[in-house]
């Protein structure tokens, strides 16, 4: 969906909640694992597997719902990969590379304030 300056935003969301903008934005991507599936197709991993192979571990039922919601929100593209042993490759979204900022912010938090924390290492 194109705004009138020409960006893109989000599907029309059937879960929203209120007109707040923080609450709509957890909405989207405020649960325990999408910000850390966006992190991980920032890092180059396309493939479910890839996103299976990941150190926090999701499991895998919550990990089709996860990418299914956030096809459905517009952040996520999905295309048939022409790879062996694979099905779908994901990719962010112009929407969903707008997030890249908002990782950049969670990262430069945490490394401020919780002793210990790293940077994931890209991918490819």
């Amino acid at each position: 969906m194109r705004t009138k300056a020409g960006g893109h935003r989000l599907r029309e969301m059937s879960f929203k909640r209120s007109d707040c903008a923080i609450a709509c934005a957890l909405d989207v991507i405020g649960d325990k694992w999408t910000l850390l599936i966006v992190r991980d197709l920032f890092l180059g991993r396309s493939r479910y597997g890839e996103f299976l192979k990941s150190g926090e571990r999701i499991p895998t039922n919550i990990l089709a719902r996860r990418l299914r919601r956030l096809e459905a929100a517009g952040l996520v593209e999905r295309t048939v990969d022409p790879r062996p042993r694979s099905r779908y490759a994901y990719r962010l979204t112009r929407s969903g590379r707008r997030l890249g900022p908002v990782l950049g912010a969670l990262i430069d938090w945490a490394r401020s304030q919780i002793p210990g924390t790293r940077v994931a290492p890209r991918v490819r």
